[in-house]
């Protein structure tokens, strides 16, 4: 399984918070650094100092690292036209030598487009759906071929596609909850599907809802990566463990049922049975940016024992 870092940094962080977390996520072998897409804090924090652009962050953690995967779960539809999210991700893919995947998803967070003033539209999964189509679009154009799209809500005409990024095929990753619309969308577009905060039970049937759609839409369901996304605050004793818990504002308890919390070796058990339904990476929630040291127990203790 592989297991890969994810940040909340809306919560609290500066651009070189999140620079040594990413550092040290490839110094301890972690697959990847991923970082929300997110203008507002939520929950009882003051998000202070304030936020960091997605993508101006990875394109800045691109050029200090050389081995690391980078994306977002999930880049909002709502925040930039496909057109230009195109450039945007193929720049920062040619910035890391190839290393960026983009998990993209509709939007949600009404508060933050509010606070900024971005529009926040009724109808977004048909907006995302046309996203999907003009940024793949985009990318496989061949150049010196022009590309159009005349969709209800994106129009793009006589297009020269460019730029192109460094890898063949950008990984795309969509996840949710949804039963119908979602499956759908991934078995056309995307290269992995992640599920988000949830029980081994529901991750079991999602999954099965994926491949099957996958199969209705020509494709194995072994084409896809399945993943969930999960938070993490493990310790060596419980005491540790609830120190890690009480940093973020959670319960033990809560985290144990609803995350990876515990022992190096409570977390090992339920890492296996994610994987058992089919899990192959799961994205650890790490919400104390500041606490590399709890990264370097999840490298030294639970890596090793999950392959």
């Amino acid at each position: 399984m592989d297991l890969r870092v994810f940040t909340e940094p809306q919560q609290g962080a500066t651009y070189e918070t999140l620079l040594r977390v990413a550092k040290a996520t490839e110094d301890l072998n972690f697959g990847a650094f991923f970082r929300s897409d997110h203008y507002l804090h939520m929950g009882d924090v003051d998000g202070l100092p304030g936020p960091t652009d997605a993508w101006i962050t990875l394109a800045g953690i691109a050029r200090e690292t050389s081995r690391i995967r980078l994306g977002t779960l999930m880049t909002a539809g709502t925040f930039r036209l496909p057109g230009v999210l195109a450039i945007q991700v193929a720049q920062v893919d040619q910035m890391s030598g190839g290393r960026v995947e983009l998990g993209l998803g509709s939007g949600w967070y009404e508060a933050e487009h509010t606070a900024y003033g971005i529009p926040f539209p009724k109808e977004k999964f048909g907006r995302l759906e046309e996203q999907l189509a003009v940024v793949t679009g985009l990318w496989k154009t061949p150049v010196g071929e022009r590309f159009n799209f005349d969709g209800k809500y994106y129009q793009l005409q006589d297009s020269p596609a460019l730029p192109k990024p460094t890898q063949p095929k950008i990984p795309v990753l969509i996840g949710g909850h949804g039963t119908k619309r979602t499956p759908a969308l991934t078995a056309q577009y995307a290269d992995e599907f992640n599920m988000p905060f949830a029980s081994v039970e529901d991750t079991e049937q999602q999954f099965r809802r994926v491949r099957a759609a996958a199969e209705e839409h020509g494709r194995k369901g072994t084409d896809l990566v399945y993943s969930n996304a999960l938070v993490a605050c493990v310790g060596r004793t419980d005491a540790e463990v609830k120190r890690r818990a009480d940093a973020i504002g959670r319960e033990v308890d809560e985290l144990k049922a609803n995350g990876l919390a515990g022992s190096p070796a409570e977390v090992v058990e339920k890492l296996g049975q994610y994987a058992a339904v089919g899990s192959q990476r799961v994205y650890l929630q790490i919400l104390d940016l500041g606490d590399l040291e709890h990264l370097e127990l999840i490298a030294a203790e639970v890596m090793p024992q999950i392959g």
